[in-house]
């Protein structure tokens, strides 16, 4: 990225967003001087910047709101000191709105009120065109870069705060993204993987059945606008994987995100759900706004705690429980993108959510000649084994699953290593599976 020339176009915008917020000024306060431009010129060439890109296809009064937001984030005391030239005493214009000392940072942030005053002054028509494109009808709000702040019930809307998102503001500083930080505020990692689809060894039947959803991540978005079946069919897609532990679900999602290139975000459970009436659908709510209009994937695993079946109500609990689940249900369907559910059980989801899956696919526990394609892509390449090895015999004998065989791999190889002999021997691996079978009571034999 050539920082430069981000540098100086940012630059540029802002003196001229100086300039508007100057002559908006000087003409409430009379001052006969003032530069007669009521609409700052914010035209800028295709360098393609995030910036360039967002400012070229936004309306010229997008333009202006963009900029009155970014101005705080570009320069701190952008607002006091324009404001302090007016108003050298100190005081208050009630009509520029605005908020001080809020949080950490203690100067101007502009409010819905600053874009209305700003853009439009005294001209009603302007200042309720301007507040309906704030209130949902600007495609920067549908979209998610800006929004406007919610304030306590009775207060004016536009006195809310002006705020870019996190996504878009490094857009637009650092001319590039940056993925959400997990955290209360986004109880979400980001996953990926380096393995490729051939590393995958599923059943024939699994396969195919993920290729509904390859062809869906492909071609829906061509099907919906060149054929408009916006009306009868729903925005998103949701699938559920089910089947044992270490079967593969977690890393199909990761190889969709990964032929796809989409962000595969899996949800922490330990931050999502609250004993808390009504948090655990804040805390949802907060990862369903910050993906509402991005190309991730969102991904449930252990999803039986969130989506597990209504209880018949008997207790205040059982009812917000219930409520809860209602709630997950018409917010997974209204999302537009792909939600993928793992649970270890089919039955384990409440059948409400089962009749609204556009896909359902069954991990089975892999067969003796998927056992046998596990053991050879998982040994490595460069290990040797010893002559008394017989990975068939063992694939046929020992019912593991993919992830148990990793493990398995994995202790046999730090075995050769902690005693620098370089051949992986029967004792090492069946040390591995014996570990391996304890972990669930089996018996091992």
């Amino acid at each position: 990225m050539q920082k430069p020339i981000l540098q100086d176009a940012l630059t540029i915008l802002l003196r001229k967003t100086e300039q508007l917020v100057n002559f908006r000024l000087c003409q409430f306060f009379a001052i006969s001087d003032a530069v007669p431009n009521e609409q700052a010129d914010f035209a800028i060439g295709d360098d393609g910047f995030y910036c360039s890109n967002l400012l070229l296809r936004s309306s010229d009064i997008e333009k202006t709101i963009i900029m009155l937001s970014l101005a705080p984030h570009l320069h701190p005391a952008f607002y006091d000191r324009i404001i302090q030239q007016f108003l050298p005493n100190g005081g208050d214009i009630i009509e520029l709105g605005g908020v001080k000392n809020v949080g950490n940072h203690r100067g101007f942030l502009p409010t819905g009120e600053t874009a209305l005053f700003i853009i439009a002054g005294d001209d009603m028509e302007k200042r309720i065109h301007i507040q309906s494109l704030l209130m949902g009808e600007s495609q920067l709000v549908k979209e998610g870069i800006l929004s406007v702040e919610s304030v306590k019930e009775g207060e004016p809307p536009m006195s809310g705060k002006l705020v870019l998102s996190r996504e878009w503001l490094s857009k637009l500083l650092l001319g590039k993204e940056q993925p959400p930080a997990f955290g209360p505020d986004f109880p979400a990692k980001a996953v990926s993987t380096l393995l490729d689809w051939e590393h995958l060894v599923i059943s024939d039947k699994t396969r195919e059945q993920l290729n509904d959803i390859k062809t869906w991540l492909q071609h829906n978005t061509e099907l919906i606008s060149k054929w408009e079946m916006q009306k009868v069919i729903k925005p998103g897609y949701r699938a559920l994987f089910y089947g044992p532990s270490g079967t593969g679900k977690t890393l199909t999602a990761t190889l969709l995100g990964k032929e796809f290139d989409r962000e595969v975000f899996r949800i922490d459970l330990s931050q999502v759900v609250s004993k808390y009436i009504g948090e655990t659908e804040k805390n949802l709510e907060k990862i369903f706004q910050r993906a509402e209009n991005r190309d991730w994937i969102l991904f449930f695993d252990e999803a039986d705690a969130l989506f597990g079946k209504r209880s018949n109500v008997q207790s205040a609990h059982d009812k917000y429980a219930n409520q809860e689940v209602s709630y997950l249900l018409q917010r997974v369907e209204d999302f537009p993108g792909l939600v993928i559910l793992a649970s270890n059980f089919k039955n384990n989801i409440d059948k409400a959510f089962v009749r609204r899956f556009n896909a359902i696919i069954h991990f089975p526990m892999p067969t003796v000649a998927e056992r046998l394609k596990l053991w050879e892509t998982i040994l490595p390449a460069k290990a040797n084994l010893d002559k008394d090895v017989h990975i068939k015999e063992i694939a046929e004998k020992y019912e593991l699953n993919g992830s148990a065989i990793v493990q398995v791999v994995h202790f046999a190889a730090l075995k050769v290593f902690a005693r620098q002999n370089g051949a992986i021997s029967k004792k090492d691996i069946m040390a591995g599976i014996r570990r391996e079978f304890e972990k669930e009571d089996r018996v091992f034999k």
